[in-house]
């Protein structure tokens, strides 16, 4: 724990990935340096917005408070939309906690007691050059996305979850019971499939 005017602040450290495939060993060894390792949330989720579970324990009723300090890797660990970003900022200045930037070294000084307007100064200008980049990023990763989605649709390709294969003798299945011969159950156990799949080829089938 760090003082905070009369009394002691607590220290956390957050680290976030934007997938479950993703390593947090390089964000969670670089914040050990200065957070101890329980007091390190993690996330594994998109940084298009702030509606993380670890992150929303943070800002919750048994989280940060006046004093505290949090430690995170980057700015964009926060958010990568330049707007959360600015929210965010101002959510940890007006409750007072400290948020300290590994990669925004400014965020790290401590400075004598009546001159925080300098640090406040050049931070501020560095998260207007960062947070855009960050939302730049987020963008220019999107704009991707839609044109290798694009290039897979013009070639041809299937997108998103595998094909149900539909078994040969479906249409006759599929006719006995629609005209109420066999029940659903009857059904699904003939051409032995799962229902979601029986539901989803019944819609492809009657769809033709």
């Amino acid at each position: 724990m760090r003082q905070v005017g009369d009394r002691m602040g607590r220290i956390f450290g957050y680290a976030r990935v934007s997938s479950q495939e993703q390593n947090l060993d390089r964000q969670i060894i670089a914040l050990k340096k200065y957070v101890p390792e329980d007091s390190i949330l993690v996330d594994k989720a998109s940084g298009k917005d702030t509606d993380r579970p670890s992150y929303q324990a943070l800002k919750g009723a048994l989280g940060l408070r006046e004093g505290d300090t949090l430690y995170v890797m980057s700015l964009d660990r926060l958010s990568r939309n330049k707007s959360d970003i600015k929210k965010e900022l101002e959510w940890f200045k007006e409750r007072k906690i400290r948020l300290m930037i590994l990669d925004l070294p400014t965020s790290l000084i401590e400075v004598p007691e009546g001159q925080e307007w300098i640090l406040d100064m050049i931070t501020n200008i560095l998260v207007e050059v960062l947070s855009s980049m960050a939302e730049q990023e987020r963008l220019t990763i999107k704009r991707r996305q839609r044109e290798g989605i694009k290039a897979a649709k013009a070639k041809g390709k299937h997108l998103g979850r595998p094909r149900a294969v539909m078994p040969e003798h479906f249409p006759r299945i599929h006719d006995e019971w629609r005209q109420g011969k066999i029940t659903t159950k009857q059904a699904i156990e003939i051409l032995e499939l799962k229902p979601t799949t029986f539901y989803r080829l019944v819609k492809r089938y009657e769809s033709k």
